[in-house]
């Protein structure tokens, strides 16, 4: 369990304080907007109205405690910038803050953010490559060449084995898990015919994947 001060309540800021508190985190929730805070409320250990832009107020939240500071502010990119800069002046252990624009993620970075999500970029990343194709069902970034992807197995696959088809080998890519019925397994048995029914979940680089599945 971390500690955790959450500073923008909009809809990312509310989102993420429901997933924390799932994970069972201590959620400090700040905004300056009366009915944001309010309504996440539900979802967080404790949560304050104030302007995180100004210095005084940041300074009585012990900003120093906390395992991790998110700055999810994203329609005042000023205040974004002004928040993540005097958090870490503040001592700030861990920031992670939320940008609209590539400009802003190298901003962000060169004024104290430790890492940066960019969610419209990533999200549009995903649904162009999971919708694009008809074999990518997930997947997720590792960085900024390989990821890991869930795919239906392709059908030249269909009843060889892993041992067979030399996947390292000829495609550079490797099969790390498969999902048969919802359930995962991750003991992959290169000796095991491959089944028009399940799921892959393989780690490589896109282009390698995707060659695949041409």
């Amino acid at each position: 369990m971390k500690s955790i001060l959450l500073i923008g309540l909009g809809r990312f800021g509310r989102h993420t304080a429901m997933k924390l508190q799932e994970l069972g985190h201590q959620v400090m929730a700040v905004d300056k907007s009366e009915e944001q805070t309010e309504a996440v409320l539900p979802y967080v250990t404790a949560a304050l109205i104030g302007d995180s832009t100004n210095p005084a107020f940041l300074s009585t939240l012990g900003v120093e405690s906390y395992d991790l500071c998110i700055v999810s502010i994203g329609d005042d990119f000023q205040s974004a910038l002004e928040t993540t800069s005097l958090l870490k002046d503040a001592g700030a252990k861990f920031i992670v803050s939320r940008a609209s624009r590539g400009l802003h993620e190298k901003l962000l970075r060169n004024n104290g953010a430790d890492a940066v999500v960019y969610p419209e970029k990533q999200l549009a990343e995903w649904t162009a490559i999971c919708y694009s194709s008809d074999y990518i069902l997930d997947y997720i970034t590792v960085n900024e060449t390989f990821a890991v992807y869930e795919i239906h197995t392709p059908e030249k696959w269909v009843g060889r084995t892993l041992l067979e088809l030399n996947i390292r080998r000829r495609f550079q890519i490797n099969v790390i898990a498969v999902k048969r019925g919802g359930e995962l397994q991750l003991d992959v048995d290169p000796d095991a015919p491959l089944l028009r029914e399940e799921t892959l979940l393989v780690i490589g680089r896109e282009s390698d994947v995707q060659k695949v599945l041409k």
